[in-house]
Formats: structure tokens, C-alpha cells, sequence
């Protein structure tokens, strides 16, 4: 009989990897959910690890579409996968990287298996200059916004550069109307960063703050569980659940539970931002425009109408939050140099 590597492992456990779950999938996965959420891993990172790992584990199906379990595979499979992705998916070098993650913490974390170096093909798109409104589309494209919660969203990601995440995550104590600034909590990559706050956004996010503060309320009479909060915060000060300071700023309208903890009680979490997302492609429908456009335009145009503006590159950077000035760079597509400072020879002849 053929030798796997997994043939030190106890029998009990490769049979609990080819039982299926209610939604079919291997128990290894399960396994590989508790590990994420033990070593704190945010909610979004552990859907997007797990799908990956049944990405994988699905392509090295045998011939009959049985699951190999991953003991029985090494370097070669991850290779041939990742090449995969790369060379018929045509992923994104971020993608194919993200895909390389989940499979390398499968291994190191949930298998405890060390691997070696892992040669791969790497992925690669050059860079996409984005598709920027001027200052008259995304007026135009803001006034066909009719929900006011949602047209508050969009005017504070143009107007502060927030990403979609960073909008719908806003809390109360992040919005400070006195210094008219937006501070952002652990962002991308972990960072916090001030922005400003449009005086034109002052009166509206008001009415949603006071709106908040009334359903904390209202909750906290109900004896629900209050607004979620990040990590064992909840377990640390438990009353800042119903505080008015840790209230979401567009929080949903209906209570929920944590996906995580089915079992646990319900929370008031933010409004869903598909639901932004849909109000905006909506908007762009009406609007007609050919450029492609989605809630994080906003944010390409907040950046390159600083530029246009005057501002400089630096602070421009240290607004978005970019590591790197050269992700910056992108924008400067709209400044007076390059084929945008270029008078046409055609135009001079004529």
C-alpha cells in the first residue's frame, strides 16, 4: 500500500477531514476558522483564507473528486496552484500573494508543517491609472444620491478621502467638530490618520450622531448587547457598549448577531456598505457617465483635486495613508506635466 505523508498522523484525524459539513465542505476548514479567530484575525481576512484554502483544496482533486488532504501535498501543489492563478486566472500579483498567505498560515498554523522556499510564477498587471470625475460629475453624480444617509457617505468619502470600510465603520468619537477633522482608526495596514472634515457634512452628521445616540438608547432599555466592539473591548469596559462615544455614526437600523457566534446575543452594527454600494451604481446609472465608477472614485477624486488644487504630493500621501510615496504617484496623471502639459504639434500647425 502507497505511503503518504500523512501516514503519521492519527487515523482519527483524516477522517474528520473527509466529513463533510451542512454546506459540504471538509472539517479541516472549520479547524482553520477557530485558529484565525484565536489569533485574532479580522472577520473579513478569515472569509477571504478560508475561501482560498477550498480553492486550492479543490483544484488538487483526484480523478474521481475525492479531497486530498493537505498533508499529502507540498511545495509542488502550491506552486502548480499559485502558477495557476497566475498564468490562467491572470490574478493580480496582491491576489495571487493573498492566495500564498492563506495557503502558507493552512500549513504553519492549523497543520504545524514548516515549508521551504516556494518558487512560483509571479503574477503581474501594470499599474491602471483610475478613472477620475472632475468636480462637475461628481456634483452631479452626488445630487442623483436621493437617500440622505447614503449621499452623507458619499460626500464624506470624496470629501475626506475615507475609504468605503473607513466610512461605514466611522464612530462617534472619531468625528471631532470642534478641530473639523475625521481621525481613522486602525486602517489599512493598522494606521491611524486625521482628515478633514467638509463644513458642508457638519449639519447632517450631527442629525446622525443624535440618530446613533437614540437607538443606544433605545437598546440599551431593550437589555440587547449594544454596538459591536473591536476585540475584547467588550470584556474590558463592558458599559461602552451603550456609550454614545462608541456608537457607530451610520449604524444599521436592525440588530444582528456576530457571524462568528451564531449563538451569541444581538449587536447594533453598522449600516451594510453593499447597501452604499448599490445606492451609488445606482446614481451612476442616471448619471450616464462611461467612466467606470464605484464608492472608491471618491477617493480617486478627492486625491487628484488636492493636486489639482495645489497641494503637495506629501500631504496628499499622508491623507490617504499610503506606505509609499510611489502609490501616490499615480495621481500626478493630472498634473500640468506628461501628456497633460503636452500641447499636440497638430494644434500648432493648424
Amino acid at each position: 500500500m502507497r505511503q503518504d505523508v500523512a501516514s503519521n498522523k492519527p487515523k482519527r484525524q483524516s477522517q474528520n477531514f473527509h466529513q463533510r459539513d451542512h454546506n459540504g465542505r471538509p472539517k479541516l476548514l472549520d479547524q482553520m476558522r477557530e485558529k484565525l479567530r484565536t489569533m485574532r484575525y479580522a472577520y473579513r481576512t478569515e472569509i477571504s483564507y478560508v475561501n482560498w484554502v477550498e480553492k486550492f483544496l479543490r483544484f488538487h482533486r483526484d480523478s474521481d473528486g475525492r479531497w486530498r488532504h493537505p498533508t499529502t501535498m507540498g511545495n509542488l501543489e502550491i506552486e502548480r496552484f499559485l502558477s495557476h492563478l497566475a498564468i490562467n486566472r491572470r490574478v493580480s500579483a496582491s491576489t495571487q500573494k493573498q492566495a500564498l498567505c492563506a495557503i502558507v498560515f493552512l500549513y504553519q498554523h492549523v497543520l504545524e508543517i514548516k515549508l521551504g522556499t516556494i518558487n512560483v510564477q509571479p503574477a503581474s498587471r501594470p499599474p491602471r491609472i483610475p478613472d477620475v470625475l472632475s468636480q462637475d460629475e461628481v456634483a452631479a453624480l452626488l445630487s442623483e444620491i436621493k437617500h440622505p444617509t447614503y449621499l452623507l457617505m458619499a460626500q464624506l468619502m470624496y470629501g475626506s478621502g475615507l475609504r468605503l470600510m473607513e466610512c461605514c465603520r466611522l464612530r462617534i468619537k472619531d468625528v471631532d467638530l470642534k478641530r473639523m477633522q475625521i481621525i481613522v482608526r486602525d486602517g489599512k495596514g493598522g494606521k491611524d490618520r486625521a482628515l478633514p472634515l467638509p463644513e458642508m457634512c457638519v449639519e447632517q452628521l450631527k442629525i446622525h450622531i443624535q440618530r446613533s445616540i437614540s437607538m443606544a438608547q433605545e437598546d440599551e432599555a431593550l437589555g440587547t448587547a449594544g454596538v459591536s466592539l473591536p476585540d475584547a473591548f467588550d470584556r474590558k469596559s463592558p458599559l461602552a457598549a451603550h456609550s454614545p462615544s462608541w456608537q457607530y455614526v451610520f449604524a444599521s437600523r436592525s440588530l444582528c448577531k456576530d457571524p462568528r457566534n451564531p449563538q451569541g446575543p444581538f449587536y447594533r452594527h453598522h449600516v451594510h456598505e453593499n447597501s452604499l454600494q448599490k445606492a451609488v451604481k445606482k446614481a451612476v446609472t442616471k448619471l450616464g457617465t462611461t467612466k467606470r465608477v464605484g464608492c472608491h472614485t471618491f477617493r480617486h477624486c478627492f486625491a487628484t483635486h488636492l493636486l489639482e488644487n495645489g497641494y503637495d504630493i506629501r500631504t496628499v500621501q499622508q491623507l490617504l495613508g499610503h506606505k509609499d510615496v510611489s502609490t501616490t504617484m499615480i495621481y500626478t496623471h493630472v498634473l500640468q506635466k506628461g501628456a497633460c502639459g503636452v500641447r499636440s504639434p497638430l494644434d500648432v500647425v493648424g
